[in-house]
């Protein structure tokens, strides 16, 4: 049977802890080629390069495992992967991950980690992101990749509809405290933003963007916030199709 080959991408950088616990995920099931980010593009979301030359560095090699690092963004590594360095292949999987803190709730909109497997999504390839609730550069992964590696697992053993984009969440435990994994829903949550402003030692404004999380549902059960929060690993599926179809008919009444 022909060997499968696994991508692997994140929005930390070609050198995260996060994404060498990744290629342990993935090297479970297949050959892999990692091509991730020279510096970090967390918040990048979909966004990729349009105006800039980007350049495509080998870093390692070894037994079924090549590392690159790409300076683009995450979904500029995806595709990369696809449309030039893997075009004569077949991607069976797309990891992109472990990502160094959570992309539960509306995290996923912005996250860099998800919009690369969103895009790995749009090339008709299952595709996961994982994270881990927890932005330590030095965080453990233990439990990230044991249930990583079952969920691979699973969707590879039941070759499921495509496309099929997962948002996984671990949360911050031992293997053994960790109570199972549980499919849910995105929480309705948002961020609520504050910039920080500073003066500069030449006297020149600047800004320092930071914000809290509000959970609109603290309460309700069947979240990825919720799962979280009691000790369960979250499993969303994710579409991209943002269409309000509950609004449509109104404003068809409204704009004829």
């Amino acid at each position: 049977m022909k060997e499968r080959l696994i991508l692997v991408t994140n929005d930390d950088g070609y050198n995260a802890k996060g994404l060498q616990a990744a290629i342990a995920v993935a090297r479970r099931f297949g050959r892999v080629v990692a091509i991730a980010p020279e510096t970090t593009q967390s918040g990048m979301s979909q966004a990729i390069t349009m105006y800039n030359p980007l350049f495509l560095r080998k870093r390692s090699e070894s037994e079924g495992v090549t590392i690159y690092s790409f300076s683009g963004t995450p979904v500029d590594c995806v595709k990369m992967a696809f449309d030039y360095l893997l075009r004569e292949e077949k991607i069976d999987l797309v990891i992109s991950g472990i990502n160094h803190g959570s992309n539960s709730a509306i995290n996923v909109l912005y996250s860099g980690t998800m919009g690369a497997a969103i895009e790995g999504s749009f090339y008709g390839c299952p595709s996961i992101g994982l994270s881990l609730t927890d932005h330590d550069l030095d965080a453990d992964f233990e439990a990230s990749v044991r249930y990583g590696t079952q969920i691979v697992e699973r969707i590879l053993e039941e070759e499921v509809a495509l496309p099929c984009c997962l948002n996984v969440n671990f949360p911050v435990a031992r293997p053994e405290e960790i109570r199972g994994i549980r499919v849910c829903r995105q929480n309705r949550g948002y961020w609520r933003e504050e910039f920080y402003h500073h003066e500069d030692p030449h006297g020149r404004d600047y800004f320092w963007l930071t914000g809290e999380f509000i959970n609109r549902e603290p309460e309700a059960e069947d979240t990825d916030e919720w799962a979280l929060a009691h000790g369960y690993v979250s499993v969303v599926p994710v579409q991209v199709d943002l269409t309000d179809y509950q609004r449509m008919e109104g404003l068809k009444t409204l704009l004829k």
